[in-house]
């Protein structure tokens, strides 16, 4: 029992600094995914045919191909044609780009829930089409798309651990570098199991906080 205590009194530095890294490539990606994945919902509910194409294309190339492939394509193709990235940057680029295309299919089913009713009244009023998009229907969407979107930010927090496969020291990276160093497998990533878990369980209460906050009586979901 000493001993393994030790070990985690002497893995924790390097498991957290992992984990901080993780943490980054996390808050990039589901940021930029989210900003990309409304805009693609919007696209694909109210733009034009040539816009609805291009955001259905994206959405499918994404969703239809590995993340794993995406991240090789990124972190070693891309200095084919001159741009090179760190592994943390292609990471959070891959990662944005893919859950992107997952939320888009959230928003879209959110935002389309709500009662088309309400464009037209908007409308009536004066409001633009553009205005009762983004003061309208928008919110309301943001609100009923909370449960779905939450998996996906949870989903995104445990996907930072492919960063390993191009060098990103990410909470994984650092485990198995223990790995190396010690030959005690089964502790180092029981620890990092354990890290994420923690994580993702005060992530999964702040959202159901948010959740909470952000409902409206009558609206989505009861």
């Amino acid at each position: 029992m000493a001993n393994f205590i030790e070990f985690v009194v002497d893995s924790l530095p390097n498991l957290l600094r992992g984990t901080l890294i993780g943490l980054k490539i996390w808050i990039i990606c589901i940021s930029s995914g989210t900003i990309l994945g409304i805009l693609l919902a919007l696209g694909r509910i109210y733009g034009n045919k040539v816009i609805y194409a291009l955001c259905t294309i994206y959405i499918e190339l994404f969703r239809g191909t590995p993340l794993l492939v995406q991240i090789f394509v990124i972190y070693l193709g891309l200095p084919d044609i001159g741009i090179v990235l760190t592994p943390v940057l292609s990471v959070s680029i891959a990662i944005g780009l893919n859950t992107a295309a997952y939320q888009a299919e959230y928003f879209r089913g959110a935002i389309q829930s709500v009662k088309g009713g309400q464009m037209l009244a908007a409308r009536a009023i004066g409001m633009s089409k553009f205005k009762a998009i983004i003061y309208i229907i928008l919110p309301q969407g943001l609100r009923i798309v909370i449960p779905q979107w939450s998996n996906e930010v949870i989903l995104e927090l445990k996907m930072t651990s492919l960063g390993f496969a191009v060098g990103a020291t990410e909470l994984m990276a650092e485990a198995k570098a223990i790995g190396f160093k010690t030959f005690r497998y089964t502790e180092v990533f029981m620890l990092a199991a354990f890290i994420y878990l923690v994580i993702v369980a005060l992530v999964s209460t702040l959202l159901k906080i948010l959740e909470g906050k952000a409902r409206i009586p009558g609206l989505g979901s009861p």
